[in-house]
């Protein structure tokens, strides 16, 4: 089928060379063209500036955006604009109770996913319970047989039995995370089950210290869900994907209808993890983007589904992890126990080594993964007056947290510095709903940054901590420094995970100051391992150098564990003005 032209418009001809250029693009055009368009009219001289402008509509990718450094200067801007990953779905016919819609293969290979949405709401992979308060406890964690003990009616009961559910899993809590486990056998013995889960996370699972899962001698058992089996899908709203068959079940709510489903775009599977890439070096970076009025959607992540999911914090999974005996002493900080190398999850915008990109008035949302995600390399740019919602990990991400060949509690001191991510701002947005697959994850994740600002956002509806900032473990002084968490309103968080905060720090950051935010209405679940162990506040591990002040909460429930020198504690609590409380948030 023959694409459209591209709509060109020239602008403010001034010279022989035009001063600005607008390309317009339809949903129906390729954005590929468009920005390898605006890339030659530059390169050859015939604009300065070019502007690409997005109509309304769905922008369906077969692969990422790449913005490279021949594309700066250029802007994109979007008017009821959407990029997405997803597949819509049609042709769906009710069998029984459900809709059963075939999956068509995408681009010349079947599809799989973890993620369905329905007239513009995410629908609930098919799970054992609805009611989180209603999961299951573990019973015994056999660490030497990397066998985990459960009982025996989690898995088979007057209601359902997955003893013989093909790609079954279980999503275990643990102290401040969940991990994704696929489950290779269930062996039943009296009124348990014997759990045994593939690698590579069955080895990681149990070599790991940190975090752990609970016993029943603590008092505060772990809990789980049991997920990916058709038997457990018996709530509406919820799905399952047979991958061999390549057929997707769906029990639809009272409002969904079928003839609805079949015109349109009502159900969306996603088929990419990532939207777009900007992809610069250290000595020829991306700058000077902007990016305003787009929303970016429907993504995946389908590592858990492929090797499982065990993070360390904050969603950084690992994939190498065991206790030290004996523990290693470290100058200037505490013998250290254990070891561990991370990786990290696919976002729907990575940026790599870029300067000055922007985005304002943009959305990010329905995201199988993280949302936006300055991985390294990074110099300025601002996050304006955005939303972020509807995300299963970290909404927006910045800076290094240990590279893959560091261990992750070794400070991390590159010999070339533009390495680091430094100077983003902030500013003026809306996350909710984040982190609603791993718990364990946050709304803004900073590791290794210097200068970013944080400023006027305002967080809810979150598993864990809303804004967390440094990394490392450690007390040496890197190039972390001068950041700035300003009158942001935070709460409705710790949904699920306790050992958290509203703001939380690690490491040396000097000249870094948390000032004037407001964090309150913490969550309260019952399954969490340690119901007092949360925080308002909380500046962890190696934390120095740090000035928090005039932070409004509800009472003085702050924690300073293991820190540093220099820290400067001013002014926090109920007591502060309330002018400070009125002026937080957006």
């Amino acid at each position: 089928m023959k694409r459209p032209l591209l709509a060109i418009v020239f602008l403010a001809v001034m010279t022989p060379c035009l001063a600005a250029t607008v390309l317009h693009v339809t949903p129906d055009s390729s954005l590929t063209d468009a920005i390898r368009r605006a890339r030659e009219l530059r390169r050859t001289g015939q604009a300065a500036e070019v502007t690409i402008r997005l109509a309304a509509g769905t922008y369906h990718l077969y692969e990422p955006l790449r913005l490279r450094p021949e594309d700066s200067g250029l802007s994109i801007e979007g008017d009821g604009a959407v990029i997405s990953g997803g597949l819509p779905l049609h042709s769906w016919r009710k069998q029984g109770r459900f809709y059963v819609a075939d999956v068509p293969c995408f681009n010349g290979r079947p599809v799989d996913f973890r993620q369905l949405w329905v007239n513009g709401a995410k629908a609930q992979r098919a799970r054992d319970v609805q009611d989180f308060e209603q999961m299951h406890r573990i019973l015994t964690y056999d660490k030497r047989n990397q066998v985990l003990w459960i009982p025996k009616a989690a898995v088979a009961n007057s209601k359902f039995s997955i003893l013989n559910a093909p790609f079954p899993e279980l999503v275990l809590h643990e102290m401040w995370c969940v991990s994704n486990l696929r489950i290779k056998s269930l062996t039943p013995q009296g009124d348990s089950v014997a759990v045994r889960f593939h690698d590579p996370e069955a080895r990681i699972q149990f070599d790991h210290p940190w975090p752990s899962p609970m016993t029943p001698n603590t008092g505060h058992p772990s809990p789980f869900y049991l997920t990916n089996a058709r038997e457990l899908l018996d709530e509406p709203g919820e799905w399952y994907h047979d991958i061999c068959q390549q057929k997707l079940y769906y029990l639809p709510r009272d409002s969904d209808r079928i003839g609805q489903m079949n015109r349109g775009r009502a159900a969306v599977v996603p088929v990419l993890e990532t939207l777009v890439e900007f992809i610069g070096t250290a000595e020829r970076p991306v700058r000077n983007i902007t990016i305003r009025g787009v929303t970016f959607s429907h993504t995946t992540w389908m590592r858990p589904s492929e090797q499982g999911h065990v993070p360390l914090q904050a969603g950084m999974y690992l994939v190498e992890a065991y206790k030290l005996r004996p523990q290693i002493d470290r100058p200037n900080n505490h013998k250290l126990d254990n070891q561990g190398w991370l990786g990290r999850a696919d976002a729907a915008v990575e940026l790599r080594h870029t300067e000055n990109i922007c985005f304002r008035d943009c959305r990010f949302e329905h995201l199988g993964g993280s949302g936006l995600d300055y991985v390294e390399g990074c110099k300025g740019g601002d996050v304006t007056r955005c939303t972020f919602t509807d995300i299963a990990m970290n909404a927006l991400v910045i800076g290094s947290f240990s590279p893959e060949g560091l261990e992750t509690h070794l400070p991390y001191a590159p010999t070339d510095f533009r390495e680091l991510c430094t100077g983003q701002t902030v500013e003026r947005s809306l996350f909710h709903d984040i982190a609603n697959e791993d718990w364990g994850c946050v709304a803004i994740a900073a590791g290794y940054v210097a200068a970013v600002t944080i400023d006027h956002n305002t967080i809810h509806h979150v598993p864990y901590t809303a804004i967390s900032l440094g990394w490392g473990w450690n007390r040496d002084l890197i190039g972390m420094r001068d950041n700035l968490v300003h009158a942001n309103l935070i709460y409705d968080y710790a949904g699920h995970m306790y050992d958290c905060a509203g703001i939380y720090t690690l490491g040396n950051q000097p000249g870094t100051v948390i000032s004037d935010n407001v964090v309150r209405d913490i969550a309260r679940p019952s399954y969490v391992h340690d119901p007092d162990h949360w925080f308002y506040l909380y500046t962890d591990e190696g934390s120095s150098n740090i000035t928090v002040r005039n932070n409004w909460t509800p009472s003085e429930k702050f924690l300073q564990n293991a820190n540093g020198p220099g820290n400067s504690w001013q002014n926090n609590g109920p007591q502060v003005a309330d002018s400070i409380r009125m002026n937080a948030g957006r």
